[in-house]
């Protein structure tokens, strides 16, 4: 089984940015916790991360073309307004676990509605960097129950 762990627009700056809503933990170790579970699970995870929108459609086009099993996608502030990032989502075929550190319905109201959560499987927010773990779970399971 393989899945496909998406980060946008300034993930790449978790550790410095906003610790009050996103902790201290780096993308680094974040992917390494997801590498970990990864493996006790016995699945294989790739982990990506772009501030281009393009790069990330692109990323998602690749991710079709390899028939991944499964997709997590934190989409960063992208996850309110881009509808090229949802119509490329859209085209996958596979369970898709939309994914947030901070609970995004307890923020500011622009942070409230998400494009994508009418086309992924389901939303987890609010558990720090055990969101994206609880997002690998879910997504293997729905993989599972397929």
């Amino acid at each position: 089984m393989k899945v496909l762990v998406l980060n946008g627009i300034n993930l790449n700056m978790f550790g410095k940015r906003d610790p009050a809503h996103y902790g201290t933990a780096t993308l680094e170790q974040i992917d390494t916790s997801i590498q970990n579970l990864a493996k006790e699970l016995g699945v294989e995870v790739e982990c990506f991360q772009s501030n281009f929108e393009g790069e990330m459609v692109e990323r998602i086009h690749k991710a079709h073309a390899q028939s991944v099993d499964s997709v997590l996608i934190n989409a960063g502030a992208w996850t309110h307004y881009s509808y090229g990032i949802r119509d490329a989502l859209a085209i996958l075929k596979c369970p898709i676990i939309e994914v947030h550190m901070s609970n995004i319905h307890a923020r500011e109201e622009f942070r409230h509605h998400s494009v994508l959560a009418e086309i992924v499987l389901g939303q987890i927010c609010g558990f720090g960097t055990e969101s994206y773990l609880l997002a690998l779970r879910a997504a293997v399971a729905a993989v599972k129950k397929a």
